[in-house]
């Protein structure tokens, strides 16, 4: 005897065998008792869930000679037996994808004209229609629309939105939905009964998981599991066969991770991947299974859960362990992992670290070594090392420069010395011929750079500080000197700038250069009174800052309103430059050296 797989064999004859398509059907069979008959019929949904079947089964129906009283197909007429025996020539059957030209849709036009022989339909099945060309679209409108009194076109199609809407527009629309786990579940348990064949409910569900939702896709695996386990479908043999990732690894991985067992999880992972499983289809089923977790928690979203009632027993079970916060720290991570995993050179270790973090959600607060979290007052610690870090260095300067502090009222910066440039080679001087000049921005030379002095140094210490403001407190008098002043300015300058009310005014202040007068009164010159009135308010946050950085907490600091003849005029950049050369011979050396010009 001829074998034939379980998804043609037991397909549906008629619209009570059709599984998990009630609203649907019932409609239908409304229509063939009532014969209100639309002229175009248009079915799509997902693979597998039965768009052709209940065209046929429609078609049967109308053209039956004798149907029953709830709008069935009697099976007995001579319009019944030929479809059963395939020689009916009322119906019709036309596959998209290969008859998608405008000469083919002009053919089944001509057969339109041809009434019925037998019966009172001509039913035309247009299996994938979006599959038509644009062309073969336009030349089926008019016929569409206003068809013989005698044809009924019935459209089916898995993607409704490749269609053009005037085709929409013509035909009663019907979506198929896909089929829920337990329906497919219980279809299989009757093939399996009327095959001879044992199971166990946890199998098919594997199955039914497996399927996605398409009928047909369900029973093509049944097949294929039945003949593996040779008429005895058990579930390991079932995940064997199919390759499919056990879902005790989820409920362990879930349990360890509540108990913050690392190790384990790290264990576990490995026993996964070398069965040969990708880390990214775990990852991807970890989220699945703790979304389904979330949905278990409450009541009123059971119903969202398409497993089996045994798995659904084990999710409700394991959700009263979780809380809420771990659920939704735990696919968040999950789902960045996702994103990440495709554009990822180590596939492996990205996993790795996403499920530590995923154990870790749960781990109380711990800033000891080893606790593989990230510290949470990691600016405090820097700020401690750099404040540490700058009292040593006040410290030291405080100690090379206490007999000239002491022996004048008026404390000078250091003056750094210059070599002169007659001690550079001459050979080093000359610019080989044919080399372009170089302009100074192409070096990263700025005048900001050049007039002041360890700017570049200091910025990392600022940037190590936190972006708080003038709320240190000291209680140290240590003495300071003049360069030691300017790099808490610019330091408390670099603070201001990260915070985004007070950034424009940094900027400003910056261009102020604050003096120490006799230790400790610190005096800073400003230029104009409407500057004057903006940092006035800050007089008090300034000081406390300048405490705090130089460690002195007797320093005072006064504003001061510029005399118009102190005011400086902006000197424009080609003067700047020439003075910066002139000033300094080291930059002139420079300049000659590398031809470098004004940019």
């Amino acid at each position: 005897m001829e074998y034939i797989v379980s998804a043609r064999k037991y397909r549906p004859m008629s619209f009570d065998s059709v599984v998990g398509q009630s609203a649907l059907t019932t409609t239908l069979k409304n229509a063939v008792k009532s014969g209100k008959l639309a002229h175009a019929y248009l079915f799509c949904g997902p693979r597998g869930v039965g768009k052709t079947t209940c065209a046929r089964i429609f078609a049967r129906a109308i053209n039956c000679q004798s149907p029953t009283a709830d709008g069935e197909a009697c099976g007995q007429c001579e319009s019944c037996r030929s479809f059963e025996e395939q020689r009916s020539y009322n119906i019709f059957e036309l596959d998209g994808a290969s008859n998608n030209s405008v000469e083919d849709i002009k053919s089944l036009m001509e057969q339109t004209r041809i009434p019925p022989q037998v019966g009172r339909y001509k039913v035309f099945i247009i299996d994938e229609v979006h599959m038509l060309s644009a062309a073969a679209f336009n030349a089926f409108l008019k016929t569409l629309e206003e068809p013989p009194a005698h044809v009924v076109f019935i459209l089916a199609t898995t993607e409704k939105h490749k269609l053009l809407p005037t085709i929409i527009s013509r035909c009663q629309i019907y979506d198929f939905e896909r089929m829920t786990v337990q329906n497919t579940i219980n279809h299989l348990k009757m093939v399996a009964q009327k095959e001879g064949i044992t199971f166990e409910e946890e199998a098919l569900a594997v199955i039914a998981e497996k399927a996605d939702g398409g009928m047909r896709d369900a029973l093509s695996i049944f097949d294929q599991v039945a003949s593996f386990c040779q008429g005895n479908i058990t579930y390991d043999k079932t995940i064997e066969d199919l390759n499919v990732l056990d879902s005790d690894n989820y409920f362990q991985i879930v349990d360890l991770s509540l108990q913050n067992k690392v190790s384990d999880v790290m264990l576990l992972l490995n026993k996964v991947l070398s069965r040969g499983f990708d880390g990214g289809h775990l990852c991807n089923g970890l989220a699945s299974h703790i979304r389904n977790v979330m949905m278990a928690k409450d009541p009123q979203t059971m119903q969202l859960l398409e497993v089996s009632a045994q798995q659904k027993a084990r999710y409700v079970e394991q959700a009263q362990k979780c809380p809420p916060v771990f659920l939704y720290q735990a696919l968040r991570i999950l789902n960045q992992c996702d994103v990440n995993y495709r554009n990822s050179s180590n596939k492996r270790l990205l996993v790795e670290l996403t499920l530590i973090q995923v154990a870790q959600v749960t781990q109380p607060e711990d800033d000891a070594a080893g606790s593989g979290r990230s510290p949470k007052r990691l600016k405090t610690l820097f700020k401690n090392i750099v404040r540490q870090v700058q009292s040593a260095n006040a410290a030291s300067q405080v100690a090379a420069t206490k007999p000239a502090v002491s022996g004048a009222p008026k404390t000078e910066a250091p003056k750094t010395d210059v070599a002169p440039a007659a001690t550079v080679s001459t050979t080093q001087t000359a610019r080989p011929a044919g080399i372009p000049k170089l302009k100074l921005g192409n070096l990263g030379v700025t005048f900001s750079a050049m007039q002041k002095t360890g700017e570049n140094n200091n910025s990392a210490q600022s940037n190590a500080d936190d972006s708080n403001f003038g709320e240190g407190t000291t209680s140290g008098i240590e003495e300071f000197t003049q360069q030691s002043l300017e790099t808490a300015w610019l330091n408390m300058c670099n603070r201001m700038q990260m915070i985004p009310e007070m950034k424009a005014l940094a900027t400003r202040l910056k261009n102020i250069l604050p003096q120490l007068k006799e230790m400790p009164n610190v005096e800073a010159t400003v230029d104009n009174q409407n500057l004057l009135d903006l940092i006035t308010p800050l007089k008090r946050r300034i000081q406390a800052t300048l405490r705090q950085n130089l460690n002195n907490n007797n320093l005072n600091f006064e504003l001061v309103l510029a005399a118009p003849s102190e005011i400086k005029v902006a000197m424009p950049k080609p003067e700047l430059f020439k003075k910066l050369i002139s000033d300094d011979p080291n930059i002139a050396h420079l300049v000659e050296m590398f031809g470098l010009e004004l940019s």
